[in-house]
C-alpha cells in the first residue's frame, strides 16, 4: 500500500506542473491586464505597480519566479485585494466553499445512492424506470438552470426558503446543496445501481437468500459491501469536483465563498488569484482521488491482493 501511495503521488507532480504551466501562460496570454482597467491612473503609476508586483519582467522570468514561490508555499499577493495574499484569500473562502460541497455531497449520497439501490432491486420495473429517467434528468440539467428554477419555485412562488446569502439558519444551505449536489446525485445513482445489479446476481447472494436470510439483510450486509465499490470509487473525485465547481451556485446564491473569489479574479485579470486557486483545486483533485483509490483497495480484497502481487 506504501509504494502505491508513494507511486501515485509521483505521478500527481507532472500533472500539477502541467496545470501551473499552462495556466500561468493562458492568463498573460488573455487580453488586458490586471491594471488595464484603471483608467484614471497616470501611466507612471501603472509602471510603478507592474514594476512592484514584477510584471515589468520578462515572462519566462516570471514564471520561474512563480514556481520558487510556489515551492515555499506561497500563492503571492493579490493585485486586486491591496494587502491581502491570496493564501488569506483562500485560508478565508475556504470554510464556506467546504460546508456547501459537505452538505451536497450528502444531499448526493442519500439520494442517487437510495435511488439506485431501490432501482436494483427490481430492474426492469417502474421501480427502476421512474429513479433512473430522474437521474437522467439531473444529469443533463446544469447547476445554473436547476438553481433559478429552485430559486423560482421553493423561494419566490412558494416563499418556503430564502433565495441568497449563507447565514447560520438551516434554511439558507437547502437550495445551495441541492443545486451543487443534484447532479452527482444521479451520477451515484446510477453507479449504485450498475453495481448492485452486478452483486446481487453473485453466487454468494444466491446462497444468502437460500439460507432464508431476510432480504434486507442480503441487500444490505452481503451487497452493498461489493455493490458501492464504485460508488466509493467516485466520492473522492465527486467531492473535489464538487468544491472546484461550486463557482456557479456560489455566484447564483450570493455565497461568500473561494468559487466568488475565482471568478471575480478572472474577471479582475488577478493573475495570483486564478494561478493560487487553480493550483489549490488541482491540489485537491489529485488527492482526493488518491483517497478513494485507497478506500476502494481497502474495502476490495481483490485489489489489495493485486496489490501485494505487483499487478
Amino acid at each position: 500500500m506504501f509504494r502505491f501511495i508513494v507511486s501515485r503521488l509521483l505521478q500527481a507532480i507532472p500533472v500539477l506542473l502541467v496545470v501551473i504551466t499552462a495556466t500561468f501562460f493562458l492568463v498573460r496570454a488573455a487580453p488586458g491586464g490586471p491594471f488595464s482597467a484603471e483608467k484614471t491612473v497616470a501611466p507612471e503609476v501603472i509602471k510603478a505597480l507592474e514594476a512592484q508586483y514584477k510584471l515589468d519582467q520578462p515572462v519566462w522570468q516570471q514564471y520561474l519566479s512563480y514556481l520558487n514561490d510556489l515551492a515555499h508555499g506561497d500563492f503571492g499577493p493579490s493585485f486586486r485585494y491591496p494587502g491581502r495574499s491570496v493564501d488569506e484569500l483562500i485560508a478565508g473562502g475556504l470554510p464556506i466553499t467546504a460546508e456547501l460541497a459537505f452538505y451536497a455531497m450528502l444531499v448526493a449520497i442519500i439520494i442517487g445512492v437510495s435511488a439506485g439501490v431501490l432501482a436494483a432491486l427490481k430492474p426492469n420495473t417502474p421501480q427502476d424506470y421512474v429513479p433512473m429517467s430522474a437521474a437522467m434528468i439531473g444529469i443533463c440539467m446544469p447547476s445554473f438552470l436547476m438553481g433559478p428554477l429552485l430559486v423560482l419555485i421553493f423561494g419566490i412562488w412558494l416563499e418556503w426558503l430564502p433565495v441568497s446569502g449563507w447565514g447560520d439558519l438551516p434554511g439558507d444551505k437547502i437550495l445551495p446543496a441541492i443545486t451543487l449536489g443534484s447532479g452527482y446525485a444521479a451520477f451515484l445513482a446510477r453507479l449504485s445501481r450498475g453495481g448492485m445489479l452486478e452483486v446481487m446476481s453473485q453466487d454468494y447472494i444466491r446462497t444468502a437468500r437460500a439460507k432464508g436470510l431476510p432480504e434486507w439483510v442480503v441487500v444490505l450486509k452481503h451487497g452493498l459491501r461489493g455493490g458501492l465499490i464504485p460508488v466509493i470509487a467516485f466520492l473522492g473525485p465527486a467531492f473535489a469536483g464538487l468544491l472546484s465547481g461550486s463557482f456557479v451556485v456560489e455566484t447564483i446564491f450570493q455565497i461568500p465563498g473561494l468559487g466568488r473569489f475565482y471568478v471575480q479574479a478572472a474577471f479582475n485579470r488577478d493573475y495570483t488569484m486564478i494561478l493560487g486557486t487553480t493550483v489549490f483545486f488541482a491540489t485537491l483533485i489529485v488527492l482526493f482521488n488518491l483517497l478513494s483509490d485507497i478506500i476502494a483497495v481497502w474495502i476490495n480484497p481483490k485489489l489489495r491482493h493485486q496489490l501485494r502481487e505487483g499487478k
